[in-house]
């Protein structure tokens, strides 16, 4: 099954108390999918604040957007945790609502060996026959699936990519070294041009958001071998991707992306305790990022 080039992880939008607006939510899906060129949904990743949804808000989730995806998009359910019983529960509940995949996040804070995390990704992957997409983000959970670990994955058949926030020389041995068939994502959008010159198939983005259409145009060009204009359409865009990541305080994402869309007019509302909403010097710099 092919995901596409760029996959957006959805925020999920909030009403004024914090609760899940489904108007917002087929709103958003809409736009990323029509205005934004996404080819897939992330739902219930990071950016989506997966730790602060409980289990029946993700799975609703999960149910409503497939739905309302109507097939023009692939919608990638994020069911990973850092307890393997509790991930294969989420996952087996997920596959009945018909999502198209999962993204499966390193355990964190536990800090498992690379034998565990193989174990707890091959027990995962042998409970669904959903495609399984790893999710390597160091600087979140604490541990790295190392290039070693991904490749022995990238063998199960139902374990067909990754996203992968490590650093290039990890995305270049994964990306020569896996499966035959096996994927990686870019996980870092100022990395995306850099990721598919040394083999990345595409890139799980925040920032498409935003400016999702023109990283499409980005992506297209590169792959049409127009480097040169590739390049300059990344440089361009690199004050956005840099700037939705390194507000003036490092305010952790979605924050940042919820004030952006909201000033656009896509209305996501704010984020759940205990991440807060930007500050008044916050909004100016990340809006002055589109000026």
């Amino acid at each position: 099954m092919d995901f596409g080039r760029l996959i957006t992880a959805m925020v999920t939008p909030f009403d004024a108390n914090l609760q899940i607006d489904w108007d917002q939510v087929a709103k958003l899906m809409d736009y990323l999918i029509e205005e934004q060129e996404s080819d897939s949904l992330v739902i219930n990743g990071t950016t989506g604040e997966s730790p602060t949804l409980t289990d029946e808000e993700k799975l609703q989730l999960f149910q409503f957007t497939v739905k309302h995806a109507k097939g023009r998009c692939k919608i990638i359910a994020g069911t990973g945790s850092n307890d393997t019983a509790h991930s294969i529960h989420l996952s087996k509940e997920a596959e009945k609502l018909g999502v198209d995949a999962l993204l499966l996040v390193a355990p964190y804070y536990n800090r498992p060996s690379q034998e565990g995390l193989f174990q707890h990704f091959k027990a995962i992957a042998e409970a669904v026959s959903l495609p399984c997409i790893l999710y390597n983000v160091p600087s979140r959970t604490g541990v790295n699936i190392n290039v070693d670990t991904t490749i022995r994955l990238s063998h199960i058949p139902n374990i067909v990519a990754t996203k992968d926030c490590a650093d290039l020389d990890q995305i270049t041995q994964i990306a020569h070294g896996a499966a035959p068939g096996f994927v990686v994502y870019s996980g870092e959008d100022n990395m995306t041009l850099p990721a598919l010159s040394v083999g990345a198939y595409g890139i799980i983005s925040v920032a498409s958001h935003v400016i999702g259409k023109d990283m499409k145009n980005m992506i297209n060009c590169y792959l049409q071998g127009d480097v040169r204009e590739a390049s300059q359409i990344h440089a361009k865009l690199h004050p956005i991707f840099k700037g939705l990541f390194a507000c003036p305080h490092r305010v952790p994402n979605p924050a940042p992306v919820k004030f952006a869309l909201n000033r656009k007019g896509i209305e996501v509302g704010g984020v759940r305790l205990p991440l807060i909403n930007v500050t008044e010097e916050e909004g100016r710099f990340i809006a002055s990022l589109f000026e």
